[in-house]
């Protein structure tokens, strides 16, 4: 798939010319894809109250929404255009997860998930922009994509989604099994079905600075000590008791100052905030972990991350499901390792306090061992 996923240009020359820059339309990105689950298997997953769904249909100019768990009857219609969509399918599919990370030539703290999306013919969800990236890898049947790289983002007023009022697409083109487009944010797209058909979407994520800054500042919370406690012994009478006085405002804005931070707690910060795993996820611990001898014996055929857990690292720090984990320095190569590629082949060579470490993730149901003989 390396070699044909951004039609043979390398990672390298991808990211230099096209990522966040301009569109890319690759042929045959995936030779012979149609997709990873069914439709009955998609349809399963849009009715599970646990996974994130919208049902989304168009008579004229009248959009509808329905967020899961979705009504069997609705994936039945057949009289107006509609389209099912399903987040984090990578949570829920082996393959899904397998095709999210074939994408990891873009850093994993930046990657977010995988969304499928089924449509009858005409199906979509209107011509709208992202903030994101986006790679939108064509499964079964066709959808024909209009894009525009037009300033003008005027939304339709009271519409349930996010539709450009204007649209004016400057490319057209149809997508067949195993064709893909890349987005940078901000390109306006409308994906309409040519028949029935399933589109994947590899998604990005970008907060916003004003997110990532409300976040830090909470963050701060724990590590903020200012000792001392407000006092004003040169206080002086008041022309007017309610006022709050500048001595006050001076005095207290000085304290503030006194709060500050460095790249270290930056890092921290980034570690935790990257790696939370988001509100509607729940690990699944086994009903009955195997004793540690059986687990050793187990991971002799390898070692493996849960789709749902996030570990990343940065200089010798590393964060887990958003906390920070402490790993001894003659393992972390070995957890380097397990990071970027999400599993090992073997957890020979590491230590004592390492391999309790990765019992503890099998019984929190972090990971597991690639054997499969958990209870």
């Amino acid at each position: 798939m390396t070699n044909t996923l951004l039609g043979g240009l390398s990672a390298e020359e991808f990211l230099a010319e096209y990522w966040q820059k301009k569109p890319l339309l690759v042929r045959q990105a995936v030779p012979g894809f149609t997709g990873v689950i069914s439709k009955d298997e998609l349809f399963g997953l849009a009715r599970d109250p646990d996974v994130e769904s919208r049902y989304v249909s168009q008579i004229d100019e009248h959009w509808e929404v329905i967020r899961g768990p979705q009504k069997a009857a609705d994936l039945r219609r057949k009289k107006q255009p509609w389209t099912v969509l399903v987040q984090g399918l990578n949570l829920f599919c082996p393959d899904g997860d397998k095709l999210l990370h074939s994408f990891d030539f873009i850093p994993q703290a930046r990657l977010d998930d995988l969304m499928v999306s089924y449509a009858i013919d005409g199906g979509g969800v209107g011509p709208h922009f992202d903030n994101y990236d986006v790679f939108l890898l064509q499964g079964i049947g066709k959808r024909r994509w209009l894009i525009s790289d037009q300033e003008d983002r005027t939304l339709v007023e009271d519409a349930p989604l996010k539709i450009l009022q204007d649209f004016r697409p400057v490319h057209d083109w149809l997508l067949e099994p195993g064709d893909m487009l890349y987005l940078p944010p901000h390109w306006a797209h409308n994906g309409i079905a040519v028949g029935e058909c399933t589109t994947y979407s590899i998604g990005f994520r970008s907060p916003s600075f004003q997110e990532l800054a409300q976040q830090f500042l909470i963050h701060l919370q724990e590590s903020i000590q200012l000792e001392g406690i407000y006092a004003d012994p040169d206080l002086q009478r008041q022309t007017h008791s309610a006022e709050i006085g500048d001595a006050m405002i001076d005095r207290v804005a000085d304290t503030l100052q006194r709060i500050t931070w460095n790249r270290e707690d930056v890092r921290s910060f980034l570690g935790a905030y990257l790696t939370e795993p988001k509100a509607h996820i729940f690990f699944d611990s086994p009903d009955e972990p195997v004793e540690h001898e059986d687990f050793l014996s187990a991971c002799a055929h390898g070692y493996r991350l849960d789709p749902r857990s996030l570990l990343l690292f940065s200089e010798g720090h590393f964060f887990f499901n958003g906390e920070a984990v402490p790993i001894e320095p003659a393992d972390q190569a070995i957890i380097e390792r397990l990071a970027d590629k999400r599993s090992l082949d073997t957890i020979a060579g590491l230590s004592e306090e390492g391999i309790a470490l990765l019992y503890d993730w099998y019984c929190c149901g972090f990971a597991h061992p690639s054997k499969n003989m958990m209870k």
